[in-house]
């Protein structure tokens, strides 16, 4: 009951953002954003060569990053301490990004993975998205007053995260001064609503879903599912909130439309939901000791509207005679039951990570001709 009592305690204060100690990441320090993030190059005949990461030295545009759903505390709101969790999802989301831009992520008292758990099984535990929210948008605020100084910004954000990215955008962005400064809005595993084959409404009346890679100021989300598993009709991804309505879906890999490979960056072992057994990648079976995985011309993605839904089809190249393993994980398991209605939602950003950072620089350099 103390420890509980305790962590309460910590969650009921509102943070500081002026205090370093309240981010996971900022530039100019050893912190969340300076995990190892090598990479093992797998090519499909079975051959590994390793690339290793290289952080901008004077990156010319930020980015602000919020993560999903991941804390593992036992209360419905987490508090303002990072656990293993939430520095593995800057290492599996946001760290990449600093070969380009400026990394920025607030610790926030998100609302819980425990809770979540719980909400699926028909519990009631008192969860405080505004919390959630308020501690997002004063993250926001400091970033703009201490660190922005007139520099374009990408905002980037997964489920829970992307969420809030979202509520953001449309309380505290759109309209006001610091929508010049929007280079574009990476809302990941979340729904964007627009009307039906539309790019602009639903949400936001001037800001846009992004169809080219030197448009600015506009929105990519999806949601990402197998391509030979979309999504069932109880699916909670891909699918508007109203009649008339459906979620926006961009493609990084292929604004315009159509099919394109992807530039993944898969993670070797563990998920956004804890520790996993590390998977084969070769039909050798030896190991790889590096944090990620790229499997060149594995994957590759396109927007697909089907049955109410519009979502990102994820299509695996998979030659099983070829000594590469095609099998890419990223279910939502219950023992070994998958949650189809899920999709790929572990792995949304690790399919088409190359392709959000090398638009992310893009459009950077765009709206930087602009201004």
């Amino acid at each position: 009951m103390l420890m509980l009592a305790l962590a309460l305690a910590a969650i009921s204060s509102d943070p500081d953002y002026r205090q370093d100690a309240n981010w996971l990441c900022r530039p100019g320090r050893q912190d969340a954003c300076t995990q190892d993030l090598t990479a093992t190059v797998i090519a499909a005949d079975g051959t590994p060569t390793i690339e290793k990461f290289e952080a901008a030295k004077n990156p010319k545009f930020d980015c602000f990053y919020v993560y999903p759903t991941v804390s593992l505390d036992p209360t419905p709101n987490s508090d303002l301490r990072a656990g293993p969790e939430e520095n593995r999802v800057i290492q599996f989301q946001a760290a990449r990004f600093g070969a380009k831009c400026r990394v920025f992520a607030p610790i926030y008292r998100q609302v819980t993975l425990t809770a979540l758990r719980a909400l699926m099984t028909g519990q009631t535990p008192a969860v405080d998205r505004e919390m959630a929210y308020r501690d997002v948008e004063a993250a926001w605020n400091d970033y703009l007053a201490r660190d922005n100084n007139g520099r374009g910004v990408v905002l980037i954000g997964h489920s829970q995260g992307a969420s809030l990215l979202a509520k953001l955008l449309g309380k505290a962005i759109e309209g006001k001064p610091a929508q010049k400064q929007l280079i574009s809005a990476m809302l990941i595993g979340t729904t964007v609503p627009v009307p039906e084959g539309k790019d602009i409404g639903g949400l936001y009346q001037t800001i846009s879903l992004c169809r080219d890679e030197t448009q600015t100021g506009c929105i990519v989300s999806f949601a990402s599912f197998r391509a030979d598993s979309p999504p069932p009709a109880d699916s909670r991804f891909g699918k508007g909130d109203r009649p008339g309505v459906e979620a926006a879906c961009t493609n990084p890999a292929a604004l315009r439309g159509g099919s394109a490979v992807t530039r993944n960056y898969l993670v070797t072992s563990g998920s956004l939901l804890g520790a996993d057994q590390a998977p084969r990648w070769t039909s050798d079976g030896k190991p790889v000791t590096t944090p990620f995985v790229r499997a060149p011309g594995l994957l590759s993605a396109e927007c697909v509207r089907k049955d109410g839904f519009n979502y990102l089809a994820v299509t695996t190249h998979a030659n099983p005679a070829d000594p590469r393993i095609d099998d890419i994980g990223g279910d939502v398991r219950v023992g070994p039951t998958v949650l189809a209605g899920w999709g790929l939602h572990l792995i949304d950003m690790n399919v088409v990570q190359g392709d959000l950072i090398a638009l992310a620089e893009k459009q950077a350099g765009a709206w930087a001709a602009r201004h």
